[in-house]
């Protein structure tokens, strides 16, 4: 019955792609079916489960979750306000003498992604937002390009620090670091278990050259494309069919940056934790909205019902994942995966991309909480100690996480935008052509992540550099000690 995990793992996968119930609801059928069978058939002790709800209590109380009905909230009003919307004109207006009409709204969505993008919280809620800021402005674009560059938009924020996916990551990851550091033959040595400083630390210098990269492919792109086309409903335009940006809009949009990136680079730093973070641009975003008096007391109902529909539907899956990752581990599914990898008869690196090739399977019909909550917590203890490296571990699998979510037609980011951008039709075909370049640079990335570990520890924090004074002995030190207590040292056995 140990491999009664796996039989879990694709019963889920099947009733996610073909019922189209919540996932959090699939997650507990799925677990309540099997412990039933595993108490029945005695494989599960029932002591085990009952140690359920304690767990759960444990992992609410948790200071980390505090932030994130608070980045929903951010996420579900800035798509109702026109804070976006100025940033993301202002940018037009700057990048406009550098490039044509299309070059020019491609890399302005790519940077509004990379900026809203980590305080909006999830792959679905940046989606949803970006769909809804450019689609008008993309109509005249290729369909399949649109979407594509839409899609790829919406990722930014499963790399980009510190979004709330990587603050979720890196406190699995450090769960994980600490179960690796438990299984046979593998050694922490002179190593520390990683926080999630040391998650953002590296993944910053991989996300900003696979951004780089993308802003050059969307530049390139965007050349051969007619003119963009501007909704005259959607803002004021100059007569020559592009956003007339006005002096208000502007002064919104660059303090909205200013703001974004100091928050951002507060947590990124460690200066500010990311409850607190959310907690005051969501403070300064809904200060904003009612001094501008954007929004009626009706859409403020909506926008609060909106925000306790998705974290009561955020935090359901969390518990649906605590099920079912107890269950999973009941039936020892996890330690016998977890020989399976250790004595695999492949080299450490094949057999630590069979374990990237299988969360990237699952990652095409989940979407990085349900990979995060579930999935993650499995494989990466083992991973980690085949490469023996945490937070190289941690940035290959955010890299392949947002592969997969750009890989039609069931990657998540593309199954959004295809579903809610409005950006037109296209075929699958046609959209894997336009999505081609950037999933090359996001498989050169991770070619170069594991291929080249140190890449990950450039931003590392400095080492304490060890004392050059010889270490004392032991009669130094309890005399040091009888110094400082101020007790007189015995002469002579006096």
């Amino acid at each position: 019955m140990t491999t009664a995990g796996l039989w879990m793992l694709l019963v889920l996968g099947a009733l996610v792609t073909t019922t189209g119930l919540p996932v959090w609801a699939l997650l507990l059928g799925t677990s309540s079916a099997f412990a039933i069978v595993g108490l029945l058939s005695g494989a599960v002790d029932f002591n085990v489960l009952s140690a359920l709800s304690p767990r759960i209590v444990g992992l609410l109380e948790s200071d980390l979750l505090q932030a994130l009905p608070l980045y929903v909230f951010i996420g579900v009003l800035l798509q109702r306000i026109t804070v976006a919307d100025s940033i993301f004109s202002t940018l037009v207006k700057i990048f406009r003498p550098f490039g044509a009409p299309g070059s020019v709204a491609a890399v302005a969505t790519l940077t509004i992604g990379s900026l809203i993008a980590p305080m909006s919280g999830s792959v679905g809620s940046s989606a949803s937002l970006l769909s809804r800021l450019v689609a008008h402005r993309l109509r005249r674009l290729a369909p399949d390009r649109a979407i594509a560059l839409v899609s790829a938009a919406a990722t930014i924020g499963v790399v980009v620090p510190p979004s709330l996916v990587l603050i979720l990551l890196g406190d699995a990851m450090l769960r994980a670091h600490l179960e690796a550091s438990n299984l046979p033959g593998f050694s922490l040595g002179t190593a520390r278990i990683i926080a999630t400083q040391d998650v953002f630390n590296a993944a910053l210098l991989p996300a900003v050259a696979a951004l780089v990269l993308w802003l050059i492919i969307a530049w390139r792109q965007g050349r051969f494309t007619e003119p963009i086309h501007i909704n005259p409903h959607s803002a004021e335009q100059d007569g020559t069919g592009e956003d007339r940006v006005t002096g208000s809009q502007m002064t919104i949009a660059f303090t909205a940056i200013a703001v974004i990136v100091l928050l951002l680079a507060g947590v990124f730093t460690g200066k500010l934790f990311a409850v607190e973070a959310a907690a005051t641009g969501g403070c300064l975003l809904m200060l904003t909205t009612v001094v501008s008096r954007s929004l009626s007391s009706l859409a403020w109902r909506e926008v609060l019902h909106d925000t306790l529909t998705l974290s009561g539907a955020l935090f359901a899956l969390l518990v649906g994942a605590t099920t079912f990752s107890l269950v999973f581990r009941a039936f020892g599914t996890d330690r016998w995966l977890s020989e399976l990898v250790l004595n695999s008869p492949f080299s450490p690196q094949l057999t630590a991309l069979c374990v990237l090739l299988f969360v990237a399977l699952c990652a095409w019909v989940l979407d990085a909480f349900e990979m995060i909550f579930v999935v993650i917590p499995i494989v990466a203890p083992a991973l980690i100690a085949k490469l023996g490296d945490a937070q190289q571990a941690a940035v290959l699998l955010l890299l392949v996480l947002q592969t997969s979510f750009l890989i039609p037609p069931m990657g998540y980011a593309v199954l959004m935008v295809r579903s809610r951008g409005g950006l037109g039709r296209a075929t699958t075909s046609a959209i894997v052509k336009s999505l081609l370049p950037f999933i090359y640079v996001q498989l050169a990335v991770t070619v170069c992540v594991f291929a080249l570990p140190p890449i990950v520890h450039l931003l590392d924090a400095p080492k304490t550099v060890a004392s050059s004074e010889p270490a004392k002995s032991e009669d130094d030190i309890v005399r040091q000690m009888r110094e400082m207590s101020g007790s007189p040292a015995s002469e002579g056995g006096k």
